[in-house]
This record gives C-alpha cells, structure tokens and sequence, in this order.
C-alpha cells in the first residue's frame, strides 16, 4: 500500500495523539527532511468551522515567526480534505511528562537548566506578542544532551477567541492553569510564567502544587491556597529556588514575574550558583532528635507557612478562622513571598541591581553609622558655637573702640 500523504508530506508513523488531534512522523517529499505533523480533522468542528480554521492559520502564521533554539520551529501549515496540518520540527528526543514519570522529582540542577530555557524560550515568545496559555509538561520537549524546547505555539492559542470563551471552554490544562485562566479572564504573557512555576514545583518536589479529587477542587486550590515551598519536601533545593517559584507561582498579577526574561535571569543565577557551591545553597538540617530546626530568613516574620494553608483571596465567611494543622511548619510560599519586599530579596540574592533604583540620598542615608564619626547635631552645635564667638568678638572689639 502507498503510504498516505498529506500535502507533499508522506506519513511515516504516528507519534501520538491529544485532544486536538494527531501527531505523525512525516517526511517532507520537496525538501527531503523528516518533520512532525499536527493535524485536527475539520469534520469534528461542527459549528464556527470556516472561523476556527482562519484562527488555525492565524496562529500557526504567529508561531511560524518565532525563531529560538528553545521553540520548536513550524516549517509549513496547509489543508488537506477536511484536514487542516501543521508541518514543525523533528525533536529527537521526550516530552517532560514522561522524563518526569508519576511522583518523580528531577535533579535540582536538571529542573533549574530546563526551567531556565523554557522561560528564555517564553520570553522571546512574548517580546513578540505571542502567548502560549498552554504551558504543560507534555509541550515541553527535552533533549538528550541538547536544548529543551516548547512545541505547540498556536495550537495552545487559537481557541482563545472571546465567542469560544464564553461558552466555558477552559483553555489550557486545568493542573497547570493560573487564577486568572481558571476564574474565566483572558490570559496574558504572565500566565504563561505561572503555568512554568507549576511545572518547575512539580520537577522540584514530584506532585503538583495544587491538586484536588476533582477539577473544581483543583481549580479552587490553585485560586485560594498557597503551597509549601519546595524545600521543605525536597532538602537539595535552595532558598533562592524558593522565592524564585513563590514570584512565579504569585496570586495577584501585579506581584508575579512582569517578564519571562527576569524569571529566567534569576533561574540563570541560581544555576550558576548550584554549579559553584553545591553544598552551600542550602542549610543542612539538624541531625540531633528533637533539636529545633533553624528558621527560614523570611522578609516578613509573620509569615503563616502551614502547608496549604493561608487563603490569598478569602471568599467565604468560615476561611476567617484560623486553620489548624498537625504538620509541622513548612519553609512556606506565604503572601509574603509575593510582595515587593520579596522582589527585593531576589535582587539581593541574586546580586542584580534593585528593581526600584533607590535616590542618591536613600543610598547615602542607608548606609550604616559608625560609633567614631562624627553626627551631623555635632557639626551644628560646634559651628553654632563658632558664628557666637565671632559675635561676641565684634562686640567687645566695638566697645573698645569707643573707648
């Protein structure tokens, strides 16, 4: 039998399939390239079909312009029969989902790397107007010994259009959607962050910092709850990996990562951190029974850190009153982790420059006071002292003038 063909592309074999469609393994008849496939058969869209397809090419139009070595690139898009495809580029290698496997953590300088890539990856993405909002392991490929990359740009996107929306289609995968997506607003660049800081927990520490039994319970965790940071259920994870995943992981937009770019630069520090002084990233916890362990330098002491505890966006009455747990106290993600006084601790720790550039007279006035020096009500009173010697002077010499 021929194989089949789609265009000037002759199927080889199928890769795998997904709500959206099927993905084959393809050869490409004119440029003699192997390439991956991505089709969505027309015949199922029953209702808006002509305007689901403009928006299939509209996107894959978008996506084809990116151009970065952790973007998967889009070669072609065409239509055959009831079949609309997207032609992209063949990764040797697996998705995160499956490097992840179920409940199994990566290696913190492994999570940090593919993290730090996607989000230069994401960044790029955005400079240029275009939003994934379908961040998620199983769009992510890695690798061997090679780059991370992220597939499905345009794809993830095109039912984004406000019609589509209001019929309550959810866009994206609920495990790895942010508060704005799950309360039904449009979804911009920084959803993409949030979705990142899901994955980069989840490769952290082996589950999900939201779950539930079902999708409401879920969706109402990743609105309402704040999770334990990761190192208090992974010990190799340093405490700058903390505030970098509370900053992406941030309820209110305003307090979230405004740019991929500022993730990734933090992400790039704590990788060069991990490379220098492995052991020194993270305090080792007391070995002796019962001996109290040393407490996390937050910003804000009062931080409330029980696991998944501290609603952000109380909505009930009965969220009012103090939740008990038996757990002992997690090094947590409180509200606090999401303020500018967070931010602040990242640019400390990171060594890069304050996010709001103090004046000449703050830095000057920060400075810190020595016991030897002299204050300035000193300069004041022997100046003072001064000027009225040299008045008393003037009068006593006029006197004796006149006698």
């Amino acid at each position: 039998m021929e194989p089949p063909q789609l265009g000037r592309y002759t199927i080889q074999s199928e890769l795998g399939r997904g709500a959206m469609g099927v993905v084959y393994k393809a050869t490409d008849s004119v440029l003699e390239r192997t390439v991956a496939i991505k089709t969505v058969n027309m015949a199922f869209e029953q209702e808006g079909a002509d305007r689901y397809e403009e928006r299939f090419y509209q996107e894959a139009r978008a996506a084809a312009g990116l151009n970065h070595p952790n973007i998967v690139t889009v070669h072609d898009v065409g239509k055959a029969g009831d079949i609309v495809f997207m032609a992209m580029e063949y990764i040797e290698g697996v998705e995160l989902r499956t490097l992840m496997g179920e409940g199994q953590r990566l290696g913190v300088s492994q999570a940090v790397a593919i993290a730090a890539q996607i989000a230069e990856g994401l960044a790029y993405a955005h400079q240029r107007g275009v939003v994934h909002r379908d961040v998620k392991p199983a769009n992510i490929m890695v690798v061997p010994n090679g780059p991370a990359k992220i597939t499905d740009f345009g794809i993830a996107r095109r039912r984004s259009s406000s019609d589509l929306t209001q019929t309550g289609i959810l866009l994206g995968s609920p495990k790895y959607m942010s508060p704005e997506q799950v309360i039904g607003k449009r979804a911009d660049h920084r959803s993409d962050i949030f979705s990142l800081g899901v994955i980069v927990y989840e490769m952290l520490v082996g589950a999900a910092p939201f779950n539930g039994e079902n999708v409401t319970a879920l969706m109402y965790q990743t609105v309402n709850f704040v999770p334990p940071s990761p190192s208090s259920l992974n010990d190799a994870v340093p405490e700058l990996l903390d505030y970098i995943v509370a900053k992406m992981l941030a309820k209110p937009l305003e307090e979230r990562y405004q740019d991929a770019q500022e993730a990734a630069r933090d992400l790039r520090e704590c990788e060069k951190q991990l490379a220098v002084a492995p052991a020194a990233t993270h305090p080792q916890r007391p070995a002796a029974p019962g001996a109290a362990e040393p407490a996390p330098e937050l910003v804000a002491t009062h931080a409330k850190t029980a696991v998944m505890a501290q609603s952000v966006n109380r909505t009930r009455e009965a969220d009012n009153t103090p939740e008990q747990s038996t757990s002992p106290p997690a090094h947590g993600l409180a509200q606090s982790f999401n303020s500018a006084e967070a931010t602040q601790r990242l640019a400390a720790m990171t060594g890069a420059a304050t996010w709001e550039r103090q004046s000449t007279t703050q830095e000057v006035s920060a400075l810190p006071r020595t016991g030897g020096g002299w204050r300035r009500r000193d300069w004041l009173l022997v100046g003072g002292a001064a000027l009225l010697g040299l008045v008393v002077a003037g009068v006593i010499v006029r006197r004796g003038g006149r006698g």
